[in-house]
């Protein structure tokens, strides 16, 4: 488990990321900080992994201080994937991923044998092993940062807008890696993002932030979308349009589902759709 205790970072120019900050990120579970940029979700999650140390409060996982922690050990004991992978162009494939194995001490062969097992965990073929970088597509890079992140099975994974500079098509297939393997692997995830969608897809638990992480809601998807805490919320989640704003449509092979703008979303279907066609 991790606690943020009224946690506050100002920086020296005066920037006040976040102010008195205080949540409890369950244990095995995903839970998504999300807002625009400036709503300090990224200095919150460096904080875990003492990246950035802050001015007031404290952060503790399983109610021990992080302070109380060397950072370098620390930061080699938790996951980390950030958007554009971070991997070192010069290393290969499976040297970015025994990285961490290496500097802890793990002998070149086992860090390799481990490596290779997380390749076939985030479905990456094993003749990729040897190639650079450069070589891969941005979604394979993505993969190789997720399988780095995992090397050295940490409890905690932090991942930091991994998915945010690929293409619609395969951030979805990400994303839909991220869900498979957090149900095997059952990682304590924080995960930051400014879309409320991704959000709301990857999340057991959705921390909403405005300016200096001030707590707007938190809850589940469903929580949230089914009682927005007031209209900045509303707002944020498209509540009042697009697709959260949805109405059933007759047609003359079945109900429908259509959103703000009439566009079919999906199809009514099951007991829900008897019950539809009787009223």
């Amino acid at each position: 488990m991790i606690e943020f205790s009224s946690v506050s970072k100002r920086f020296p120019d005066g920037t006040v990321a976040v102010e008195d900050f205080s949540l409890v990120l369950p244990s095995h579970k995903t839970t998504v900080l999300v807002g625009s940029s400036g709503s300090g979700k990224t200095t919150l999650l460096r904080m875990i992994n003492r990246m950035v140390e802050p001015t007031t409060g404290d952060v503790t996982i399983d109610g021990e201080s992080v302070r109380g922690r060397d950072p370098v050990a620390l930061r080699r004991s938790i996951g980390y994937v950030m958007q554009n992978s971070g991997l070192m162009p010069h290393f290969t494939v499976i040297d970015n991923v025994s990285t961490v194995l290496r500097l802890a001490g793990v002998g070149r062969r086992k860090a390799h044998g481990r490596a290779r097992e997380l390749l076939d965990t985030v479905g990456l073929d094993q003749s990729l092993a040897d190639r650079y970088p450069s070589q891969l597509s941005g979604g394979q890079q993505q993969r190789v940062g997720v399988a780095r992140g995992l090397a050295a099975d940490p409890n905690i994974l932090l991942m930091d807008e991994p998915f945010g500079a690929v293409d619609p098509i395969v951030r979805a297939d990400l994303q839909q890696e991220l869900i498979r393997l957090q149900s095997e692997l059952g990682k304590t995830v924080v995960f930051v993002t400014h879309d409320i969608d991704e959000a709301f897809l990857l999340g057991d638990q959705v921390v909403i932030l405005d300016r200096s992480a001030r707590m707007v809601q938190v809850g589940t998807p469903s929580e949230i979308i089914e009682n927005p805490a007031d209209d900045f919320v509303s707002a944020f989640i498209g509540a009042e349009r697009g697709r959260r704003a949805l109405s059933l449509k007759r047609t003359p092979r079945g109900t429908v589902v259509v959103d703000s703008e009439g566009r079919t979303q999906g199809v009514l279907s099951g007991a829900d759709a008897e019950v539809e066609e009787l009223t």
